[in-house]
């Protein structure tokens, strides 16, 4: 798990009036990180392309060409000439040491974007679309210094970005590289050290990146112990029980020692599964909304959710006035998507907000909600669920598109349960459920197109 940041200004700032590292360092130490990687991936003789705006991120960029001289064939780009003092000072020195700079872009085994970095602000302009543009028409490895330019602060490309293949980010990870609309251009991410180690630059944060070392599925240490002893897991079934019942399946595949349906209705489940008309008196934690529809009155679901059980809604509840009451329950998980996150955000007159509106600042819209519920845990599905409970935000970047697929929800749904009725709290049973939910999408041995739920429980039963 590591820490995430809005800004690293705060963190630079430290560095040059705590550890009396000046800019310079910072910038060479920045500069370096990139020239080890284009060490590490392309032999010398290789032709580098370097892209240089004119603040720091472009000095950043002809710092790293400077270093490269002499041992690579160095193109330094500078559309824009340089502006900012320590570009200004970096360029002298790439002249001193007999560099040239390029007067047009061309094919390269390595382009570096090093024209904007994490502070932009406004949508590109014409000559700048243009540029970015032509560099991702390029056939080369792509590197994008710190983030990849014309992504803004809150991860929207304004309106396009570069497309790197790695994203060198400096000093320490930022929130725009994992939002959705971020995740087509960021490429691998990694981190540059400036000059100190990570515990001495970084400072406590709210905000925390997942990583798969972060899974711990629910192994079984004790020997002497029944089904039991591992919860029991009740499900609402309702108008498309295949919902519930695929939800029902990968809990009982993540652990649950029981799993039960519940409905009115005489439905065919399999063989593993136990079916009830009413909650089982021994049931630990449940499930309700995938797949709803209008199967039940008020009523009717006041007759599976009158009790204080662990709770995990999904899908269609989002959309119901019994909202309202759920919301106050205490232990409860709610793993709306965008649609859904805007129809409860609406329901609880917390603000209007379209689905655009919702991903083109997922956190704030997360941080709405909670702030006005803190004891509720959201999980905001998306390319990078958001999971949030209270001041804490836990970002999962690992899922692939390959569980954009109707029923990877309620696969989901049903991991989240099966820990709850094993006992978790509902904070960790979201993160781990959607850490198992994503390294599972990754270890799926299929085309990314042809995944289906059940080619995700059968994953799932070898993390």
């Amino acid at each position: 798990m590591r820490n995430l940041y809005e800004s690293v200004t705060l963190l630079d700032q430290r560095c040059y009036e705590q550890y009396l590292l000046p800019e310079d360092i910072l910038m060479e130490h920045a500069a370096y990180a990139i020239t080890q990687q284009i060490h590490v991936r392309f032999k010398p003789g290789a032709k580098v392309l370097i892209v240089a705006g004119p603040g720091n991120n472009g000095g950043d960029g002809v710092a790293c060409a400077r270093q490269l001289l002499g041992e690579y064939e160095v193109h330094l780009f500078m559309p824009f000439g340089a502006k900012s003092s320590m570009c200004k000072l970096q360029l002298e020195r790439y002249y001193a040491c007999g560099g040239e700079l390029s007067e047009s872009m061309s094919e390269a085994d390595v382009v570096v974007d090093a024209l904007f970095g994490s502070g932009l602000s406004k949508p590109l302009n014409e000559e700048s679309q243009h540029t970015i543009q032509k560099l991702n028409q390029l056939d080369s490895f792509k590197i994008a210094c710190d983030i990849p330019s014309g992504i803004d602060s809150k991860g929207n490309p304004m309106p396009l970005a570069f497309a790197a293949d790695l994203t060198i980010t400096m000093g320490a990870m930022k929130l725009a590289l994992f939002m959705d609309n971020a995740k087509d251009f960021v490429g691998e991410v990694i981190v540059a050290d400036l000059g100190v180690s990570r515990s001495l630059y970084e400072s406590k944060s709210s905000y925390k990146l997942l990583e798969i070392d972060d899974l711990k599925p629910p192994y079984r240490t004790r020997s002497n112990s029944n089904k039991g002893t591992y919860g029991h897991l009740a499900l609402v079934a309702g108008e498309k029980e295949g919902a519930a019942i695929m939800a029902a399946l990968a809990a009982l595949r993540y652990g649950a020692g029981l799993v039960t349906l519940l409905t009115f209705e005489k439905i065919q489940v399999p063989y593993e599964l136990m079916h009830s008309s009413h909650l089982p008196p021994k049931a630990t934690a449940l499930a309700a909304g995938m797949g709803l529809g209008m199967e039940y009155s008020d009523e009717d679901l006041e007759e599976f959710m009158d009790n204080d059980l662990p709770l995990v809604v999904d899908a269609d509840l989002f959309y119901s006035p019994k909202i309202k009451e759920i919301v106050k329950r205490k232990r409860v998980v709610f793993t709306p998507h965008p649609k859904e996150f805007s129809a409860l955000l609406h329901n609880l007159n917390l603000a209007d907000l379209s689905v655009e509106e919702i991903q083109r600042d997922r956190i704030t819209a997360a941080k709405i909600f909670a702030q006005a519920y803190p004891e509720v845990v959201l999980l905001l599905k998306g390319a990078n669920p958001i999971i949030a409970k209270g001041e804490q935000f836990f970002i999962n970047p690992l899922g692939t598109n390959a569980l954009a697929k109707g029923g990877s929800g309620d696969i989901l749904t049903g991991l989240i349960g099966a820990l709850l009725a094993q006992g978790y709290d509902p904070l960790e049973a979201a993160i781990q459920g959607s850490l198992a939910h994503a390294v599972a999408s990754r270890r799926v041995e299929r085309a990314n197109y042809a995944l289906t739920p059940s080619d995700l429980i059968d994953v799932i039963g070898n993390l």
